[in-house]
């Protein structure tokens, strides 16, 4: 905001970003009437909040005599034009976003910035200010110290200045990452310069474990914030490619192939609303019967609440969210997160396939409310969307697919160096157990300086620095996780069915299943979970993890479960199958009285 507040100073010294610290639908009217405002325009945004805020601001607008102007240019096509080109319905794929963008037309080519501004009228405000609600506050554990952004409507100084991370009580920021149009459009230039790499990227091909410098453009957070135009990226690369005179990539692995999956999840959020964040009431999300489900309101909204079935669970997640999982790729890609605020697109991949169906069956919302506090290219339908799509419960079916969290990074780093960055601690282990510390003779241990123990909550012992173990066995999670799925997929609910709505899904699985099955509803489950121990920790050689020699299954290393050979688990001549689950459905039992 101070960029852009330099920008327009730049081409008129008279003017600046005057930002009026008050929200839209009670300060708008007011200005209306004090600055005698004939027509007010603004960015279409789809995203659910949005659509109704914007609702409300349009009618206090008419009210006034305001004429409104809504413009589009936060995506490549308007996302209502997407999805009434698609039949009505949400976009699930990138051949219907092409489809429907080809009914539409040319995508729009950015429009030049103004080269004069005029000058600004008057700005003075003989009105009171209503300060907005500090309740609920989503970014309170974010704060260090009370936020004061509000205090005065134009500022502490009346300058009607951009609010600093102190004034909004805000830590201070970890990531080496900046924001502003400068930045962001120099950033584009130098992906430019070099055609060859622009006319060929392969998103799928690209390094997650590369950092300082990452493997790929880094432009999501600009285009969040509005740093960069979606359309101006677009163009600047279709016009290298379209004068290329190699073979150039081609959505959906090119770099304008990202952009049109950006534009599939606002189209599919287009549509679907509050819903499009949730399971319930969702009907093109499939239901899972997740750990740690979320709450809802009266309106079957979710609440950002969630109900802990199992302390087995909760604790997963906690060390999830927090990089102690045992196993350092997975660490070692949140500690990123966490301190920098992004990571690679695979390392999302990767941490969510693991959170849910690859590992600890943990509802996929928990996962991207981490990733919408933490990601500062945080947009709500590509978060949404990348989270249903990895836990295959939209967008993407292939359930049996899983990041090995052994092999998956050996792939691009054997040494294992983005481990030794951010996981410090195991920065001198060898490299043949850099991604399986545990297996470390206990000597090798204390000679790299750090012991394999505990859960992670103490980071040194008697003078030692402390990693812990892996959380469980990570073949015995991803077998359960897949029987899991498997079950779901035959009892095919989706999130607007009855059953979901009602809880009397439960009598569709079986009580020994995973997740909270057991009983009528989450509290019953969890006190059946409180008696039943699932996982022993293995002791450090013991952890008997996949190493996956066999590679990726295909292009972006997701790769293909299945017990090796040797696995003590004996498999049934229909195990794996979804004819194994009609066999062994079983009958509840009545419920003693």
């Amino acid at each position: 905001m101070n960029d852009v507040s330099a920008s327009i100073t730049k081409l008129n010294p008279k003017s600046k970003l005057h930002v009026i610290r008050e929200a839209p639908q009670t300060l708008l009217p007011k200005l209306f009437k004090e600055w005698q405002v004939t027509h007010l325009v603004f960015e279409k945004d789809t995203d659910a909040y949005a659509r109704d805020r914007d609702a409300e601001v349009s009618r206090l607008a008419k009210e006034a005599g305001v004429e409104v102007v809504i413009k589009v240019g936060r995506t490549l096509y308007d996302p209502d034009e997407l999805v009434k080109e698609n039949g009505g319905n949400p976009t699930m794929s990138i051949s219907q976003v092409e489809k429907a963008g080809s009914k539409i037309g040319d995508i729009p080519r950015p429009m030049p910035a103004p080269t004069t501004l005029p000058d600004p009228g008057d700005t003075r405000m003989d009105f009171k200010q209503t300060r907005p609600s500090h309740e609920p506050d989503f970014n309170a554990v974010q704060r260090s110290s009370t936020e004061s952004s509000y205090l005065g409507i134009a500022g502490p100084n009346g300058d009607y200045s951009v609010p600093t991370l102190h004034e909004m009580g805000l830590k201070d920021a970890t990531t080496q990452h900046h924001g502003g149009e400068s930045i962001g459009r120099h950033m584009l230039d130098e992906i430019i310069k070099d055609e060859a790499w622009t006319a060929t990227f392969e998103k799928p091909k690209t390094a997650p474990t590369a950092f300082a410098p990452q493997a790929t453009t880094l432009l999501s957070p600009h285009m969040h914030f509005g740093s960069l135009s979606c359309r101006e990226f677009y163009w600047r690369v279709q016009d290298v490619v379209d004068k290329y005179k190699g073979k150039a990539s081609q959505p959906p692995v090119s770099l304008t192939g990202q952009l049109l999956f950006r534009d599939m999840y606002f189209g599919a959020q287009a549509k679907l609303g509050w819903y499009f964040g949730q399971t319930e009431g969702n009907d093109h999300n499939r239901f899972i019967p997740w750990h740690l489900r979320s709450k809802l309101d009266e309106k079957g909204i979710i609440t950002g609440e969630y109900a802990i079935d199992s302390e087995e669970a909760e604790s997963w997640f906690q060390r999830w969210k927090y990089g102690r999982t045992g196993f350092p790729w997975i660490d070692a890609s949140m500690r990123q997160l966490r301190h920098e605020g992004w990571i690679h697109h695979l390392a999302r991949h990767a941490v969510a396939c693991f959170l849910t169906r690859g590992g600890c069956y943990i509802d996929w919302v928990r996962g991207a409310e981490v990733f919408e506090e933490w990601l500062i290219d945080h947009e709500s339908a590509c978060n949404i969307g990348n989270w249903q799509w990895l836990s295959c419960t939209a967008f993407y079916s292939q359930f049996y697919r899983c990041y090995s969290p052994i092999a998956f990074p050996q792939k691009t780093d054997k040494d294992g160096q983005f481990v030794r960055h951010f996981c410090p601690e195991l920065k001198d282990f060898p490299a043949k157990y850099i991604y399986e510390p545990w297996k470390a003779p206990i000597q090798d241990q204390k000679k790299a300086g750090c012991l394999i123990k505990g859960d992670g909550t103490l980071a040194e012992i008697d003078g030692m620095k402390v990693y812990p173990k892996p959380m469980f066995d990570f073949n015995e999670r991803r077998t359960i996780c897949l029987d899991g799925m498997k079950s779901a997929y035959h009892v095919n609910l989706y999130g607007n069915d009855h059953r979901v709505l009602d809880g009397t899904w439960r009598k569709l699985f079986p009580d020994d299943a995973e997740g909270p099955t057991e009983g009528n509803n989450d509290q019953e489950a969890a006190v059946q979970n409180k008696k039943i121990k699932t996982v022993t920790e293995p002791e450090p050689g013991e952890q008997g993890v996949d190493e996956d020699h066999g590679g990726a299954a295909d292009t972006g290393g997701d790769l293909k479960s299945g017990d090796k050979d040797g696995n003590k688990r004996k498999r049934g001549k229909n195990d794996g199958t979804l004819d194994a689950f009609v066999a062994s459905r079983k009958t509840r039992k009545p419920k003693a009285k």
